[in-house]
């Protein structure tokens, strides 16, 4: 039984509605899977088994009368800020680990109504602030990838570490997961999945607990493109919940996968060749190019000339829009509450115990930009390099219909290896935080293994409002790559 657990997200549900096994069936093999592997991954944070298997029976109920949504009976994974109705949600912080939302993000309710199943949810950086898991307050997520002849335990990425690895080792046929400056792309990235972002205003923010609203973004984490597309389908909508969302229809993106690049031009940004970039990486980004070349796209040289300031530019504006954000967290309303002197000393005592350090160091750095006489100097700067990062995107797409680059400067590093030097660390966003900035969607996908056995990926980036290009361009690559590798299993 445990092989159903090795299926892809699109061939699982063509079995599920072929009847050739039940969702009771699947949904116990991953909960089998799920209780040998997680002592050893931490990628959930809960698993809801009686909940799943309730929801697994209904699936089964409609399927059998030949019904059922799109995705009858598929187990999911959902990262632990979407908020889940009659479940605990905590954004992996001290500050809301009593809270148990009274309602469901929107995001997963369009899951639910598609009849999937909810196998429970999945650790992350605590509230989305991190490039390795390892803020987490549940601990941190191990990658259950392995550099060859090594047992150092590695980096998923983050902030959707827990998607990320859960996929990866097949404990959910898919997963959803959350993009502030790469937390999809780079966990994907990390451990050889599949993950897109889709253009700001997609997929609702209602529900989803918030790090930096002007750039939140969800989106899933899938074994193949097609996978990412069904998701990316569902978990898509308008919604008048959210002032920000579009009220736009969601393209069938699933019916496009196979229409190839030939006519299409493909841009090359100069500047995202950077000093320390492997040769590995270069070469992989080269060999992207002769696939797309051979598929019969044309390849253009492209130039996004403030390509450098986006970093800083992403580390005060986010920093300052979590710091509004995570005000709420007071002890007041919700959420734990330390006791005190005055109201002074409650505020502080559970800010202080309740939020983790990276956390902390980012509402400061948030603080600090918007205050009085800093205002102009940081925030409104950035918000100004801002807007053109996102002219070099618009004068780039003149000449071509996407982007090509790596996702991410290396492979996936050891736990421990770059947490002392926040800088470092940040620096893992180097390749990820431009679509941010711009709304743009944008796309990971694994196309080869380093010499030290890691999975390597590649980045499309695509127009805004345009993921079709990003998924029939990343399908040509999935299709000449024919990446199949997995993690050898050490954890159970």
């Amino acid at each position: 039984m445990s092989d159903l657990t090795k299926l892809t997200l699109t061939d699982a549900v063509k079995g599920l509605k072929a009847k050739e096994f039940s969702s009771r069936e699947i949904t116990q093999a991953h909960l089998d899977v799920i209780e040998k592997a997680n002592p050893a991954l931490n990628a959930f944070t809960e698993v809801t088994s009686e909940h799943a298997l309730g929801m697994a029976d209904a699936a089964d109920t409609k399927l059998a009368k030949g019904e059922g949504g799109l995705l009858a009976g598929a187990p999911l994974g959902v990262k632990e800020l979407f908020c889940t109705k009659g479940v605990r949600t905590t954004a992996c912080s001290d500050i809301l680990s009593n809270f148990v939302p009274t309602y469901e993000s929107t995001v997963t309710q369009n899951l639910w109504n598609e009849d999937a199943v909810m196998l429970g949810k999945l650790n992350m950086d605590q509230f989305a602030m991190g490039s390795s898991n390892e803020t987490s307050c549940f601990g941190n997520v191990i990658n259950p990838w392995r550099r060859e002849g090594e047992d150092t335990q590695l980096a998923p990425g983050g902030s959707s570490g827990g998607s990320a690895a859960s996929v990866a080792a097949d404990l959910c046929l898919a997963a959803t997961a959350s993009d502030t400056g790469g937390s999809i792309r780079q966990p994907a990235a990390f451990t050889g999945t599949v993950g897109i972002k889709p253009t700001y205003g997609r997929a609702s923010r209602y529900g989803m607990v918030a790090f930096a609203s002007s750039l939140d973004q969800a989106g899933p984490i899938t074994k193949s493109v097609e996978d990412a597309a069904l998701m990316l389908e569902i978990m898509c909508s308008a919604d008048e919940k959210d002032s920000t969302s579009l009220k736009i229809e969601t393209p069938k993106w699933t019916d496009s996968l196979s229409n190839g690049v030939k006519g299409m031009k493909i841009g090359i940004p100069k500047e995202y060749r950077v000093d320390g970039m492997s040769d590995e990486i270069e070469g992989l980004w080269q060999q992207g190019i002769e696939w797309l070349k051979a598929a019969g796209a044309e390849i253009v040289d492209v130039s996004l000339p403030h390509t450098k300031y986006a970093l800083p530019a992403y580390y005060i504006v986010a920093p300052a829009e979590a710091s509004s954000n995570l005000a709420r967290y007071d002890g007041m309303r919700y959420g734990v509450r330390q006791e005190g002197d005055s109201l002074d000393d409650v505020y502080s005592t559970t800010r202080a115990e309740g939020f983790g350090d990276e956390v902390k160091r980012r509402l400061m750095i948030g603080a600090y930009v918007l205050s009085a006489g800093y205002y102009d100097a940081y925030y409104l700067k950035a918000q100004k390099v801002r807007q053109r990062i996102l002219m070099d995107f618009e004068e780039a797409y003149k000449e071509c219909d996407a982007l090509l680059t790596p996702t991410c400067p290396s492979a996936a590093f050891g736990l421990g290896e770059k947490s002392a030097d926040p800088v470092e660390m940040y620096l893992n966003d180097i390749f990820t935080v431009t679509a941010n900035l711009a709304g743009l969607p944008a796309m990971s996908l694994p196309v080869s293994l380093d010499k030290q056995g890691l999975p390597l990926s590649l980045q499309v980036i695509g127009k805004a409002l345009d993921e079709d290009t990003c998924f029939r361009v990343s399908k040509v690559i999935e299709d000449a790559a024919e990446f199949d590798a997995k993690a050898s299993n050490w954890w159970s």
